[in-house]
C-alpha cells in the first residue's frame, strides 16, 4: 500500500485519448456537471457492489449505498459524496491527474472477466473535469477501500497544476467540493439544483439525497412510527388525549376516548430522495399494471390526460434496449403533436429525441428509451456515427408497426376508437419510412360521413359504379355541409380527412397508387355529373346561351373580370350557386397559407362560380339583367356560394350582413 506523500505535480494528459477528446467536445449545457459527478458517484458505488459480488470485498451488514448532493448558497458550494471504492494516492493520480484516463475503462479492463461493463457508466475519464466549467477550485477527500488504504485530499484551482496530501476522511467512498465562480452562483440554490438533478438523474441506479447546509435551520413534522434512528429530534410535539362525555345504548353517560394522546416530532429537515432507482422501463412488461404504466407516465411527463396506450420496449440481443413508448392523447385544434422521447444510458438522461436513434415521425410519441449499448460521445449529449444506430432505430420502428398491426387485426374497436390520436403518427410515418409504410399500408382506416371506418379498398369498391379511382374527402364538416347533404342526397360517401397531415399524405398515396390512376378530390372540388339533372343536346346550346348572358351579369354585378362562371341544371331546385375550386389550385393554396400566405391574397384563382339554372333567383337574375335590384342579388348569390366554400373576410361579411337587411326590408315591403 503506498503512502500519501506532500507533493506538487502537473496534469497530465493522456495523449492516446486526447485527440478523439478535442474532435468530440461538445458540453453545451454548464448545468450537465451535475449529471457528470452523480454519474461518477454511482459508478464508485457499482464497482463496490460488484468486488463484494465476486468476492473481494466483505460490505458491512446493511450497509446502504448512495451519493449525496449538498448546497450550500452561504459559502456557494457544492458538494457531491458517495460511499463508493474511493481511491488511493496512485489511483487519484491515475485517474484524476490525468485527464481522459478512464477509471471505469481501467477497472473493467483489469475484471473483464467477472464483470459485466453494461452497468458502468464512465467511459472517458472527463466527466469530473466538467466540474471546471462552474467552479474556480475543486477539492476531493476520499478513502480507499483497500484494506490499510490512507485518505487523500486533492485540490485544483483550474489550471494545470495541483495539490495531493494525505487526508481526514474516515469512511470509504469520495467527497467532492466545488468552490463555484461567480457566474455559476446559481447552482448552490437548492431549488435549482433539485430541478437541475430531476432533469438528468431521475433515474440513475444508486439512490441520490439532496440537502442544504448553512443559513437557518430547517425542520419537518413526523409521526412517531415515521422516525429513523438518524433523525435529529428538535422538539416533541405532544398531542393530549380527548375524550367526550356520551350516552351508550343503555341510556348511561359514559367517558369515550375520541382521540388518543400522539406524540409528534419535528426534526432537522431530512435529505430529499431524488431518484427512482428501479424505473419502470427496467422491470419485464408482466410485471407491471395498467395503473403503475399511467402513473409513470404523468410523474416524467406531467400530462394530466391519460395515454392512449402504450408499447414496452424489452430486447437483449443482438443489443440491449428497453424503453416505454406511449401514445398521447392529443388536442389537435390546441396543441402541437410534438412529443418527448427521452434517451437514456444506463438510466443516465442523455438527451430529448435524438434523431440517429429516433425516427422522426415517432418523436411525435413520449417515451423512454434505455440503450446501454449506444456508441455516444465523450459529453454523452451526441451519438457517434455507427451503424448500430441505424439498426436500433429500425428495431423501434418495427415494434410500433407490429404493435398498431396487431391491434388493428385483434382489438379493431379499440384501434378505431383511438384512430383520431393515433393517425397523424401513422400517416406520418407512411410518408417518413418506406418499410412503416409497407407494414402499415393495409392498416389505414378512414371515418366516412355516416362515422363508420372503412379501407381505402372497401371505399373504392363502393363507389366503383358513380366515380371509379376517385377519393372524395371532407375537410370541413360544417363548411362543407351543403356538399356533405348534397352527396348523401345522392347515396354517395366520402371520406373525412381534417388533419394537416392529410395533405401530404394522400398526395403520397396517389404516388403510391399511380398505376391504378387513383386520385383524391375535396368534397367542393367540382360538381360530379350524379348532381345534375341528365341534358340533351338542346338543353346544352340553351345553358351555353345562358352561361355566356350570366357571366356578362355576374362579372359586371361583382367587378371581377377574371371569375369563371359555369352553368349547370342541378337536381336540387333549392340551391342557387356554389363555389368549386381545382384540386390542384386548392392544394396550392394549402401550402401557401402553410407559409404565412392567407386564401385572400390568392384571389379567385381557380375558382368556378356554378349557378343552378333550376333556381328561381338565378332564373329571374337571367330574365331582368337590367332589374334595379340585379347586381344586389348578384352580390348575395355569390357571397352565399362563397360562405358554403370558406369564411369570408371581415369587410366581405360587414357587406354580406347589410345586404341581408337590405334584402329582407325589399320583401317586407
Amino acid at each position: 500500500m503506498s503512502e500519501v506523500k506532500q507533493e506538487q505535480g502537473n496534469l497530465s494528459i493522456n495523449s492516446e485519448n486526447l485527440f478523439p477528446i478535442i474532435k468530440k467536445w461538445l458540453y453545451s449545457d454548464h448545468d450537465i456537471f451535475f449529471r457528470e459527478l452523480i454519474s461518477n458517484g454511482c459508478d464508485a458505488v457499482t464497482k463496490v457492489q460488484k468486488l463484494e459480488m465476486m468476492g473481494e470485498y466483505q460490505l458491512q451488514e446493511g450497509e446502504k449505498f448512495r451519493v449525496d448532493v449538498i448546497v450550500n448558497p452561504e459559502e456557494k458550494t457544492l458538494k457531491f459524496i458517495d460511499n463508493g471504492i474511493g481511491m488511493t494516492a496512485d489511483e487519484v493520480k491515475e485517474y484524476i491527474t490525468q485527464i481522459a484516463f478512464s477509471g471505469a475503462t481501467d477497472f473493467l479492463e483489469k475484471y473483464k472477466d467477472k464483470t459485466n461493463e453494461d452497468q458502468i457508466i464512465g467511459h472517458f475519464g472527463l466527466g469530473f473535469y466538467s466540474a471546471f466549467m462552474v467552479a474556480d477550485k475543486v477539492t476531493i477527500d476520499t478513502l480507499s477501500y483497500q484494506e490499510g488504504a490512507e485518505p487523500v485530499y486533492w485540490e485544483c484551482d483550474g489550471d494545470s497544476e495541483y495539490s495531493m496530501s494525505k487526508g481526514n476522511r474516515t469512511t470509504r467512498g469520495t467527497e467532492i467540493t466545488l468552490y463555484l465562480n461567480d457566474e455559476s452562483y446559481e447552482f448552490s440554490n437548492e431549488y435549482r439544483a433539485r430541478e437541475v438533478i430531476t432533469k438528468y438523474c431521475s433515474f440513475m441506479p444508486v439512490e441520490i439525497y439532496l440537502s442544504k447546509e448553512g443559513g437557518e435551520q430547517e425542520y419537518q413534522t413526523i409521526e412517531k412510527d415515521e422516525l429513523r434512528d438518524d433523525d435529529v429530534i428538535a422538539e416533541t410535539i405532544v398531542e393530549d388525549e380527548k375524550t367526550e362525555e356520551k350516552e351508550n345504548e343503555n341510556g348511561e353517560k359514559e367517558t369515550v376516548v375520541v382521540s388518543p394522546r400522539k406524540e409528534r416530532y419535528k426534526i432537522n429537515k431530512r435529505p430529499s430522495l431524488m431518484n427512482d432507482i428501479h424505473p419502470l422501463w427496467t422491470k419485464h412488461p408482466n410485471d407491471c399494471t395498467d395503473e403503475e404504466y399511467k402513473e409513470f407516465y404523468r410523474s416524467v411527463f406531467h400530462d394530466y390526460k391519460e395515454p392512449l396506450f402504450w408499447i414496452h420496449l424489452n430486447m437483449d440481443y443482438p443489443f440491449n434496449l428497453k424503453g416505454i413508448l406511449y401514445f398521447p392523447k392529443i388536442n389537435m385544434e390546441y396543441e402541437s403533436i410534438e412529443g418527448t422521447i427521452k434517451l437514456y444510458n444506463n438510466q443516465v438522461f442523455i438527451a430529448d429525441n435524438i434523431k440517429e436513434v429516433i425516427p422522426e415521425f415517432l418523436m411525435l410519441l413520449k417515451g423512454v428509451i434505455d440503450c446501454p449499448d449506444l456508441p455516444l460521445n465523450v459529453s454523452r449529449s451526441a451519438l457517434q456515427n455507427d451503424g448500430f444506430v441505424k439498426k436500433i432505430s429500425d428495431y423501434i420502428t418495427k415494434k410500433v408497426a407490429d404493435k398498431l398491426s396487431g391491434m388493428c387485426k385483434t382489438e379493431r374497436e379499440s384501434y378505431e376508437k383511438y384512430w383520431d390520436d393515433i393517425n397523424p403518427f401513422i400517416k406520418f410515418g407512411c410518408i417518413k419510412d418506406d418499410k412503416f409504410n409497407e407494414k402499415m399500408k393495409d392498416y389505414i382506416i378512414y371515418k366516412d360521413l355516416d362515422g363508420k371506418y372503412i379501407s381505402l379498398d372497401e371505399y373504392l369498391e363502393a363507389a366503383k359504379d358513380k366515380h371509379e379511382n376517385q377519393v372524395f374527402y371532407v375537410t370541413d364538416e360544417l363548411q362543407q355541409s351543403q356538399y356533405i347533404n348534397m352527396f348523401k342526397e345522392q347515396g354517395l360517401n366520402a371520406v373525412i380527412l381534417k388533419n394537416p397531415i392529410d395533405q401530404p399524405f394522400i398526395s403520397r398515396l396517389e404516388e403510391a397508387m399511380k398505376d391504378k390512376n387513383v386520385k383524391f378530390r375535396r368534397i367542393d372540388t367540382d360538381l360530379a355529373d350524379v348532381f345534375k339533372e341528365t341534358a340533351s343536346e338542346d338543353d346544352k346550346k340553351v345553358l351555353e346561351e345562358d352561361q355566356t348572358k350570366l357571366t356578362d351579369i355576374f362579372k359586371k354585378a361583382l367587378g371581377v373580370e377574371a371569375l369563371d362562371v359555369k352553368v349547370e341544371k342541378l337536381k336540387n331546385a333549392d340551391t342557387s350557386a356554389m363555389i368549386t375550386l381545382s384540386e390542384d389550385m386548392r392544394r396550392m393554396q394549402d401550402m401557401m397559407k402553410m407559409y404565412g400566405m392567407s386564401q385572400g391574397q390568392m384571389g379567385t384563382e381557380g375558382q368556378t362560380l356554378v349557378l343552378n339554372a333550376n333556381n328561381a333567383l338565378v332564373q329571374y337574375v337571367l330574365n331582368n339583367p337590367e332589374g334595379e335590384h340585379v347586381n344586389m342579388f348578384c352580390q348575395q348569390i355569390y357571397d352565399l356560394a362563397l360562405l358554403s366554400h370558406c369564411p369570408l373576410n371581415a369587410e366581405a361579411m360587414t357587406k354580406f350582413v347589410a345586404r341581408s337587411n337590405e334584402i329582407l326590408k325589399l320583401l317586407a315591403k
